[in-house]
């Protein structure tokens, strides 16, 4: 079966150019390598291929003078690096060799922003352009389904998520043994290669926690009671899974009226099937209590994808007054403000009065299971 094309694949591809870098992000197993290789095999001309867990590839580039570089990539049109982020002074390095070696083209991936950025942000700024590889969305995997089929596995996103291999692999027990493979093996792995952070099993438990916490605001004081740390640690842990693309923060919108909540926070996972394996629940949607959650965690996930994959620089909130009015997704733009309601059940609420009056250009719309597909 051909793999299914990534919408950044022909995005990556207009960007590739001279004596710049294209830097890809995004967690483990999300396909970067594979769209590395993709992305090799469309390019014309002599091309470096190096992988960042390769002692070899490793003992090339560790000697950062012109002279070595210059004879390394003698006659080579692009350097692709897959797992730069295992690269000592990987930044410095790229920066030495846009700068030095005329008409190169660098392509280098990475599965931890922190690491990567941290390495290569301030070397490169002005030198290169970044991408994020998310799980894949539901407008790439239906290269390979009708409309029908995409209704049929409904249930299977939801329960499952959308992880390349997930979506491949046949029979449910395999889905599921993979995602706890991957929440067992790769999960932690860039966090807890980072200095001082030792404590894996305070950092899944928190993640569980924020897991049964799915659509609701979150108290970093509360987590921390819980979990027997400061809310100084939750909010840092917390900061470093969103770096490693596990989970992300929704910030409350709020223009300043008074009733409007501000400074609440929720957090949501990229993908249902990982938020599934954490808590070890892969049942299916009738005997389950957060079907709803799901069907929020799964929509919005979905946006977040489009707007990375389209390049759209939204900025993403939830609504809520103190007297509980409430949209799960505000979005906004230079021009535009969307606002969203996820129902899995057939009710079509209207939009808040308070709301209403205070944003009236503001788009609202309800999605539920006859119109998803419109917003997805």
């Amino acid at each position: 079966m051909e793999p299914i094309k990534r919408l950044l694949e022909s995005r990556i591809t207009a960007k590739i150019q001279p004596n710049k870098v294209i830097l890809i992000f995004g967690a483990r197993r999300v396909g970067k390598t594979v769209l590395m290789r993709q992305l090799i095999g469309n390019f014309k001309g002599k091309i470096l291929f190096l992988n960042g867990e390769d002692y070899d590839a490793l003992a090339l580039l560790n000697e950062q003078t012109i002279s070595n570089y210059r004879h390394l990539l003698d006659g080579v049109d692009l350097l692709a690096i897959d797992e730069a982020q295992n690269i000592p002074e990987i930044g410095s390095k790229l920066k030495l060799i846009v700068d030095e070696i005329a008409g190169i083209n660098v392509i280098a991936s990475g599965s931890s922003s922190f690491d990567l950025l941290n390495k290569t942000g301030e070397p490169l700024v002005g030198r290169s352009t970044s991408f994020l590889l998310t799980p894949f969305s539901q407008k790439e995997i239906q290269q390979k389904e009708n409309v029908l089929e995409t209704r049929q596995n409904l249930e299977t996103r939801l329960i499952y998520g959308s992880y390349p291999e997930v979506v491949t692999l046949t029979g449910y027990e395999n889905k599921a043994d993979y995602l706890k493979d991957i929440v067992g093996a790769y999960l932690l792995k860039d966090i807890l290669s980072i200095d001082g952070i030792k404590n894996s099993g305070k950092m899944k438990e928190l993640l569980r926690l924020i897991a049964f916490q799915l659509g609701n605001e979150v108290s970093y004081d509360e987590l921390g009671r819980q979990l027997g740390m400061s809310k100084n640690t939750v909010e840092k842990y917390l900061d470093l899974l969103s770096k490693v693309f596990i989970v992300y923060r929704l910030g409350a919108f709020s223009r300043n009226l008074r009733k409007e909540v501000s400074k609440a926070g929720k957090w949501y996972f990229y993908d249902n099937g990982i938020r599934n394996a954490l808590i070890g629940n892969f049942n299916s949607l009738a005997v389950r209590q957060d079907s709803g959650a799901l069907w929020e965690n799964y929509i919005i996930s979905e946006r977040i994808k489009s707007n990375y994959n389209n390049r759209l620089n939204k900025e993403f909130y939830f609504w809520r007054t103190y007297d509980g009015q409430e949209i799960d997704l505000i979005e906004e733009n230079s021009d535009s403000l969307i606002a969203l309601e996820f129902k899995w059940s057939d009710k079509k609420p209207a939009v808040p009065i308070a709301f209403k009056e205070a944003y009236s250009n503001a788009q609202f719309s309800v999605v539920n299971r006859d119109n998803y597909l419109d917003y997805i």
